[in-house]
């Protein structure tokens, strides 16, 4: 039998920025390189907007390590699991939703695992995609700047 796996929810563990005071959250760049050596990014559709995408982040809980949440939200956003390299950078961005200035971080994540069956499957789409295109379609500056720091390691082929 196998297991079930669900989204966390609520906001309970939930880590606030001394800095900001709004949330702390936690994503990735999930990657692959091809047999051919080119590098794809893996980007998930919005739950709100089917045409908008971005890559898996969410609130970093009291009961994780930075890292640990990153891969967490890869697996319930994206339905992957890998490892993470080094940090991209550290974000302050205006929530959209909230009046509130989030804290964000975000990771590079070498996939090692693509799920069938993931917690966010009927609410999200997933594609592989290269990182020009995933920077031409993802609204958000903060990731789009990750995802310059993203391809910055990718020439010098640093901490992937």
């Amino acid at each position: 039998m196998a297991a079930v796996m669900v989204a966390r929810q609520g906001r309970e563990l939930q880590r606030y920025s001394d800095k900001t005071g709004g949330r702390i959250v936690v994503g990735c760049i999930p990657y692959r390189v091809r047999e051919d050596g080119k590098v794809e990014v893996l980007v998930i559709s919005s739950q709100k907007k089917d045409d908008v995408v971005m890559f898996p982040k969410g609130g970093w809980e009291l009961d994780e390590s930075i890292d640990e949440a990153a891969r967490r939200e890869a697996m319930e956003e994206a339905g992957v699991r890998g490892e993470t390299g080094a940090s991209l950078g550290r974000w302050c961005y205006q929530s959209r939703r909230y009046d509130a200035t989030y804290e964000g971080y975000m990771f590079p994540l070498r996939v090692t695992d693509e799920l069938e069956r993931w917690p966010e499957m009927a609410a999200r789409r997933r594609s592989w995609v290269s990182t020009g295109d995933a920077m031409a379609r993802c609204p958000h500056w903060w990731m789009c700047e990750a995802l310059q720091q993203f391809e910055h390691l990718l020439l010098t082929r640093s901490h992937l």
